[in-house]
């Protein structure tokens, strides 16, 4: 999709599955979970006689066999790299490598692998039409540990787009162009989007611009309404055709493509000559429900497509950087898929077992809970994170206290108001009021309900990077970790121009230890 300025063969793939839809079913369902290990997304694909050309997973492999690399992380201390396999051939990614690897240093995903053999993997994404977030300049990658989720029992992680990232790739093998037939899903989280555009993942222009009606065919995930919409509010899973989001044959609205937000979402979009469908589920139980299944839209330059064959994750066709969203999985295929094939493939996805986790990462995080945050800079451990009015900063806190200091040195965990993988924190003192930044700076305010506010008031645990406690990750600047500096509370790194972002201490003063609530 290009950026608002401004303002701004199928048929015998179905026939095959028709006769042998309840065995590609029937090969997870009758015989459980155990199955999911020995057959994935894309060996259900094969069977059904569209097989995948695209297989693009951070969290798993998506063929029953598959043993090798399914994405590559830098480290910025060195800016070494590593690949992240599964932990069995077929299996979760090993997280625990990413998580030795990048150790003490900040990590981005570099290359998400294609598991399909035909070496359709994604790269940090060049300049388009619409240029990246410097003039002219590459997209960013993502950080890659915003993301923290589990399958299975085991972590994984996501890929986490804040606006201005994205990845692609031009140069395909054997995805879908014109009016041939293909068929996607994608993993997303649900509750991570937003009204810019576009996230999207498919099939796009293979130069990186916005070359007219019909040239793309992605799954996008968002609120926005300028272009087109589904009943209610949003989210809402539509097609990004190129200059276009659809829901269904009118140009604008589709009262049956609900809003649909489940924290771990199935969204499909496939399409053939004159003939295209959207349909979407739970990740984590239940069925695909289809919201559209009919002609292509009524406005001209979509029939006959003329799809270019590139492949997108997070941006819009001519690269359009202003959307956010969380991917998890996702393939494309050669050939419209049956509904029979999808929804064997929705059976295979619950079975894997997506879920939320601990997104504190066992450091005592737990939503619900109470607790307060110590510092471990030497000279510096008889502080905690505490509030000052609406100034965040750090205050001696001892038993000798008054109830009002050891209150305002003590939060309620709530899951992150941005971002469900991760946390918020609430005043214990002060009911309803948040830890926040705004301008790199933190702040203690009530929560307005604004996407701007919840982002600036997630954060997302991972390891001290002194190897002591937790560190926290701002959601929406992940580069940037909550730290003290001359007892005040900042989101910081180390490579930007302010005083808080001096390198000398930093493990230490963005390293907290959870410790009990001085007022519970």
């Amino acid at each position: 999709m290009a950026r608002l300025r401004g303002a701004r063969g199928s048929r015998t793939a179905v026939l095959a599955v028709a006769a042998g839809g309840s065995l590609v079913a029937g090969l997870l369902v009758g015989v459980g979970t155990s199955q999911a290990a020995s057959q994935g997304p894309c060996d259900i694909y094969a069977a059904g006689g569209t097989p995948c050309v695209a297989a693009h997973s951070t969290t798993r492999a998506l063929y029953g066999s598959y043993t090798g690399a399914l994405y590559q992380v830098r480290r910025s201390s060195d800016n070494a790299t590593r690949d992240v396999g599964p932990l069995t051939a077929g299996g979760v990614a090993d997280a625990a490598a990413q998580d030795s690897f990048c150790a003490g240093t900040t990590c981005l995903i570099t290359v998400v692998y294609d598991q399909s053999g035909r070496n359709n993997r994604l790269t940090q994404a060049p300049p388009g039409g619409f240029n990246g977030p410097a003039a002219g300049g590459y997209d960013n990658l993502a950080n890659a540990t915003a993301a923290p989720i589990t399958v299975g029992g085991h972590k994984a992680y996501g890929v986490y787009v804040a606006p201005g990232t994205g990845y692609r790739n031009n140069n395909t093998n054997g995805v879908a162009t014109g009016d041939q037939p293909e068929g996607m899903y994608a993993i997303f989280d649900g509750t991570h989007y937003n009204g810019g555009c576009c996230f999207d993942y498919g099939n796009a222009e293979r130069n990186s611009r916005d070359n007219g009606n019909g040239t793309m065919e992605a799954i996008y995930f968002g609120n926005i309404k300028v272009w087109g919409y589904g009943a209610g509010n949003g989210p809402w899973i539509m097609a990004d055709l190129e200059n276009g989001l659809f829901s269904g044959i009118n140009t604008r609205y589709n009262a049956n493509d609900p809003s649909i937000g489940h924290r771990f979402l199935t969204a499909v979009l496939k399409g053939e000559p004159n003939h295209w469908s959207i349909r979407g589920g739970n990740a984590q139980s239940g069925g695909l429900s289809t919201f559209y299944n009919g002609a292509r839209p009524n406005a001209s330059g979509y029939n006959p497509m003329k799809k270019e064959g590139a492949i997108i994750l997070g941006i819009g066709g001519d690269n359009s950087v202003g959307a956010r969203g969380t991917f998890y999985e996702g393939v494309m295929t050669s050939g419209y898929p049956s509904d029979a094939t999808e929804n064997a493939v929705q059976a295979n996805i619950t079975a894997a077992g997506y879920s939320t986790g601990s997104g504190s990462g066992g450091n005592g995080l737990t939503p619900g809970s109470t607790v307060s945050l110590r510092a471990t800079t030497a000279g510096y451990t008889d502080r905690y994170i505490h509030h000052t009015g609406s100034t965040v900063d750090t205050g001696v806190v001892a038993d000798g206290s008054s109830s009002t200091e050891k209150g305002n040195a003590s939060w309620i965990v709530r899951t992150g108001l941005g971002n469900s993988s991760c946390v918020s924190f609430e005043s214990r003192n002060t009911s309803g009021q948040y830890l926040r930044h705004r301008n790199y700076q933190l702040y203690l305010n009530a929560n307005d309900g604004t996407s701007t506010f919840t982002q600036d008031a997630t954060f997302c645990p991972e390891p001290g990077r002194n190897s002591q406690g937790t560190s926290l990750r701002s959601v929406n600047f992940p580069d940037r970790l909550v730290r003290h500096f001359n007892n005040v509370g900042y989101i910081a790194n180390t490579s930007g121009s302010n005083t808080f972002d001096n390198p000398n201490a930093y493990d230490d003063d963005v390293s907290w230890l959870v410790s009990a609530p001085w007022a519970p």
